[in-house]
């Protein structure tokens, strides 16, 4: 019959266990000493005994064969529960305890969630799960983006706090120091302009200049107009070291300028720091001004040859002006290369020959050139084209920037 305990029990079990084989009887004829039970192999105690039940197996023992037994009314076919099929039970763990425990009465297991934690408990175990999740595929690669998103979040609410504050708050005008991109200027040989200027390229020699804040042209002389800005180039070349022949002639260069080209508005400060660049006012290679305006002994560069990081240009004028008939040299005080000053040299000075050697001459042909092409030397884009078009070499323009600007502010007050 097997093993019935374990149907009346309720318990379904995935495989069965063998029946022991019964050990032999020994040699002298005693019975076997009977293994005690464990606590799992005890039977459960037996129902009550049902007299109608007992009726009824005895009424099927004594049927005839054939006769199917008729059941009682209210009893339940075979396969549901009865007092001959298994009974259905609960094999959750609380029909286990109160099996194991052996009484009738059902005790209440309490449920996890019911159970009540310590916080330092729940944070220890929080913690824990954070990181074993932290370690897994999906969290390297979540923790990172959520981290990231806690930065992005921080400093915008920073940024709400912090700059309305900031943009809020005014700053003094004082404070605020913009970036120069023009050098400065002094505008004494401008101001007031030359009621009628003489002395122009092509025009007879001048019958008077006015001086910067005069207010009637006095009569000079047939020669040099540059000459009638004397007294404000001595005032000037005191405080900037700009001899005064020179600055004579880039003063009156501003001032023809100022009539023939008004939109250029050109000052004399940014030829002043040409002329110095280029040739130390009129002094390179042993020069002086004469009091005419010529340099002394002629100014001349090197050949432009390609050597020594100079520009290759093969002769123009067969030596005429350079005296070179291989290559061209640059010329003056304001180093004209023969084919730019065949394009653009002027007279200032009236005397009928355009003279790169002269500084009156050359720096108003300087002047014609910067402004060319309808260029605002007031514009900063303007005139740092300008100057890029004189030598195009950053290095060269930023000297002339820096020594214009120098000569501008420290001619702001003289009068």
């Amino acid at each position: 019959m097997g093993d019935t305990r374990r149907v009346v029990d309720g318990e379904r079990r995935a495989t069965a266990r063998p029946l022991r084989p019964a050990a032999p009887p020994p040699d002298d004829g005693a019975p076997p000493v009977p293994r005690p039970r464990r606590e799992r192999d005890a039977l459960p105690p037996k129902p009550p005994a049902d007299p109608a039940r007992d009726a009824g197996a005895a009424a099927g023992a004594g049927a005839e064969p054939g006769e199917k037994p008729q059941p009682e009314p209210g009893a339940k076919p075979d396969g549901e529960s009865g007092a001959s099929g298994p009974q259905q039970t609960d094999s959750g763990p609380e029909a286990k305890a109160e099996a194991a425990a052996g009484g009738g009465r059902r005790r209440r297991m309490p449920f996890a969630h019911a159970v009540r934690a310590h916080p330092r408990q729940l944070a220890v175990g929080a913690a824990r799960a954070t990181r074993a999740w932290s370690r897994r595929p999906g969290g390297r690669t979540t923790l990172p983006a959520l981290f990231l998103l806690a930065l992005v979040a921080a400093a915008a609410t920073a940024g709400a706090v912090i700059v309305p504050a900031a943009v809020g708050r005014p700053e003094p005008v004082a404070d605020a120091t913009p970036s120069q991109s023009v050098p400065q200027t002094a505008a004494a040989p401008a101001t007031p302009p030359l009621p009628e200027l003489t002395g122009l390229p092509g025009t007879a020699a001048p019958t008077g200049t006015p001086l910067p804040g005069a207010t009637t042209a006095p009569v000079l002389p047939a020669g040099r107009p540059a000459d009638a800005l004397a007294g404000w180039a001595q005032r000037v070349g005191a405080v900037t070291g700009i001899p005064a022949v020179a600055l004579q002639a880039y003063a009156y260069a501003e001032l023809v300028l100022a009539q023939t080209n008004r939109a250029c508005q050109l000052s004399w400060t940014t030829l002043a720091a040409i002329g110095y660049v280029e040739s130390r006012h009129g002094a390179a290679n042993g020069a002086t001004l004469q009091a005419d305006g010529r340099a002394l002994p002629e100014i001349k560069g090197q050949p432009l040859d390609g050597q020594g990081g100079r520009s290759r240009i093969l002769d123009t004028d067969q030596g005429a002006l350079d005296g070179d008939r291989v290559h061209d040299r640059a010329l003056g005080p304001m180093q004209f290369i023969p084919t730019t000053w065949q394009e653009i040299g002027a007279d200032a000075d009236g005397d009928g020959v355009k003279n790169p050697h002269d500084i009156d001459d050359a720096t108003l042909a300087a002047g014609l050139y910067l402004c060319k092409g309808g260029r605002n030397m007031t514009i900063p884009g303007d005139w740092w084209g300008a100057i890029l078009s004189y030598n195009d070499v950053r290095r060269y323009a930023q000297a002339v920037f820096d020594k214009a600007d120098e000569y501008g502010r420290l001619s702001r007050n003289v009068r």
